[in-house]
């Protein structure tokens, strides 16, 4: 089985030159990384890197023949969007949706396809823990991944991978402004098994401290709950937005 991995990307400069390298390094057989519109300097970081990547395989064309494909696409904002127009132009039997901001363990591709080698299963996602080792990350990494083991539901911070003849059948992840990756893996468990990888990814902490641990648990839990209770997603982005604005500020 063939893997490719998207990335969906807005404005990630800072983040994504350490995730691409991490990635490239991996093994996989695609990389297709798709922006959102950013005004930063994301795309050229991507552009550069493919150009650093062509000279090196010219280089070294008899020992390094098969250097892994690395791609940049547009698509309208929208991790939902983003995440969809990789998958359309991926070549390969199994995609990875990663953040920009998370890191794969060395094991990913064998973790991958070992889970795959099940017929039964469809897809899956990894624990996580995060990039600031401190107690309290610790325990809301530790209670992300008991309660995405408990429902069988994962975030994107997971890196979730799929199939792509699954992610096919159903549709893709639905246009939605948030909660795409809830919505996504609620359905993937009716299409089969579901793995949950004990390997790690590395995420960033930016999220929580931008409005502080507590303050971000507490919306996080308000925002799954109104959805469960089924408050529309393009009303929690406004409440999200609304409430995440004094932060910046």
């Amino acid at each position: 089985m063939t893997i490719a991995v998207v990335i969906p990307t807005l404005n990630e400069e800072q983040a994504l030159p350490r995730t691409l390298c991490r990635t490239i390094g991996l093994g996989f057989d695609e990389i297709i990384v798709v922006d959102g519109g950013s005004n930063d300097r994301t795309r050229e970081i991507v552009s550069r890197f493919e150009v650093r990547r062509s000279k090196l395989q010219v280089a070294t064309s008899d020992l390094e023949p098969h250097t892994t494909p690395l791609a940049v696409l547009t698509s309208p904002s929208g991790r939902a969007r983003q995440m969809n127009r990789g998958a359309a132009e991926a070549n390969s039997d199994v995609l990875l949706f990663l953040h920009a901001d998370t890191l794969l363990p060395c094991e990913a591709k064998d973790a991958i396809l070992s889970a795959l080698r099940d017929p039964a299963c469809v897809g899956g996602r990894f624990d996580v823990r995060f990039d600031r080792d401190s107690r309290l990350s610790r325990v809301i990494g530790a209670m992300m991944n008991l309660r995405s083991r408990l429902t069988g539901i994962a975030t994107g911070d997971q890196a979730i991978f799929v199939r792509k003849t699954v992610f096919e059948r159903m549709g893709g992840y639905a246009d939605i402004p948030l909660m795409e990756d809830i919505d996504f893996t609620k359905r993937l468990r009716r299409m089969g098994r579901v793995a949950a990888l004990s390997a790690t990814v590395v995420t960033s902490y930016r999220r929580w401290d931008l409005c502080g641990p507590v303050r971000t648990i507490l919306l996080m839990w308000t925002l799954r709950l109104l959805y469960w209770l089924g408050i529309r997603p393009e009303r929690l982005a406004r409440f999200y937005a609304a409430v995440r604005e004094p932060a910046r500020g």
